[in-house]
């Protein structure tokens, strides 16, 4: 049992912070932005305004992740790290146990990358459950609460948990291909690439680093695998893209999950992977009363996942809803990726007026539709059999929904009422 002094100081009252003092059985104490005045939860936690913070009280303190770097919290702590560091440190402490006293997981496999995160964690847990893999992080289980005796922890990794992260290291790192994202919170293209690659600065000898060619790699004892087409990654690892059911970007989801396989039990399994099912809101198929199809991918919330997309339905004509909050990213990747293509555009959300503004400047045909309800107003008067219409918005929905799922759930809403 860990004393009251030993209990690490936590900064933000959320999902793996709460999950953290509620496995150390509470009494920790908490700095959060949205409390103005200091109460007691039902746990016996404290929880005090960010601005009470004294970094003389404090011997460690562990962060949400969300928090950024030049937040006042993050700037005065003397000992800060993230879940991962807590969990996950290999520093100063036996190899057998974790900072926290607790047995380490034998293997862990981090993955991360702007786009397809959730869906190849899911993937490759869904080939290796049978080998007891659970699958945590920033998927929506914090750390604190997955089993510590399970065999494989697979874990989705956002770019704020590796910010944080000094001293915890994954035996295999998977990296998605990236694309500048979050730069309200990194600052840079080059700082958000920085921190993608961050765990390279920790493996060891031995351990495998599967990451996208082209970024520039920090001196690292892992051994890094850099791949570019499905072509490469087939011939690498010896798979067989036929035998797999997907297409565009969850291809290569597919073959970067049998990749680890390979490599860890000289296993594929496509039969076994031929049966996974992908989440909603991600390139969700679903055709209306008129047999018209319409494609929900409101998770496609950067650039990345709208180029793949398009290019999953490169043959048809495309109706696409573009648009919301882009978080400042330049747009003109997208818009080079869309010349080419037949397509109209869509537009909705925050960022209206700067996509018209772009498809003007690229000669694309687009209509001003504000939002998702006219939008799909102006397609179905036009949408034939052969066509797509396609909401992958490459934005946030924050501007005009409470969430990408609200976002989707109201595109199935207005389609199935046609």
């Amino acid at each position: 049992m860990i004393s009251e002094q030993q209990k690490p100081t936590l900064f933000g009252y959320g999902l793996t912070t709460k999950a953290i003092a509620k496995k150390l059985g509470g009494g920790c104490t908490f700095f959060d932005d949205k409390c103005t005045k200091t109460y007691t939860d039902e746990y016996h936690n404290t929880i005090k305004p960010s601005h009470a913070f004294d970094p003389n009280e404090s011997n460690m303190e562990i962060t949400t992740p969300s928090l950024p770097p030049k937040h006042p919290l993050i700037l005065s702590a003397r000992n800060l790290m993230s879940e991962y560091d807590y969990f996950l440190g290999r520093v100063g402490i036996p190899a057998h146990q974790n900072i926290s006293g607790q047995e380490c997981p034998p293997y862990t496999i981090w993955i991360s990358g702007t786009n397809g995160k959730t869906t190849t964690t899911q993937m490759l847990t869904h080939l290796l459950e049978k080998r007891g893999a659970i699958n945590g992080g920033n998927i929506g289980i914090p750390l604190a609460d997955l089993d510590p005796n399970a065999p494989i922890w697979i874990l989705e990794t956002s770019s704020f948990t590796l910010h944080h992260t000094h001293k915890a290291s994954p035996n295999i790192y998977l990296l998605l291909p990236i694309t500048p994202d979050h730069l309200d919170w990194h600052g840079t293209p080059k700082a958000y690439e920085k921190d993608k690659l961050k765990p390279l600065l920790t493996m060891k000898e031995g351990e495998l680093a599967l990451v996208p060619k082209g970024l520039t790699l920090p001196q690292t004892d892992a051994f890094v695998v850099e791949y570019d087409t499905n072509r490469f990654l087939c011939d690498y690892f010896g798979l067989e893209s036929s035998k797999l059911n997907y297409k565009g970007a969850f291809l290569q989801d597919a073959l970067l999950s049998l990749a680890i396989t390979k490599v860890l039990f000289d296993e594929t399994d496509y039969d076994l992977l031929n049966t996974f099912e992908r989440d909603a809101h991600r390139q969700e198929e679903l055709y209306d009363a008129k047999g018209r199809l319409w494609v929900n991918d409101s998770k496609a919330t950067n650039l990345d996942a709208t180029i793949q997309a398009l290019k999953g339905y490169a043959n048809r004509y495309i109706h696409l809803i573009l648009g919301g909050d882009d978080k400042g990213v330049d747009l003109t990747p997208l818009f080079e990726e869309m010349k080419p293509l037949n397509l109209t555009l869509y537009t909705i959300g925050a960022n209206n007026d700067k996509l018209l503004e772009l498809a003007k400047h690229y000669k694309i045909k687009a209509k001003e539709a504000k939002n998702i309800e006219s939008a799909i107003h102006h397609i179905d008067k036009i949408l034939s059999s052969k066509d797509v219409a396609l909401l992958s918005p490459a934005a946030a929905s924050f501007d005009q929904f409470k969430s990408y799922k609200h976002r989707g759930e109201t595109f199935i809403h207005l389609v199935k009422k046609l």
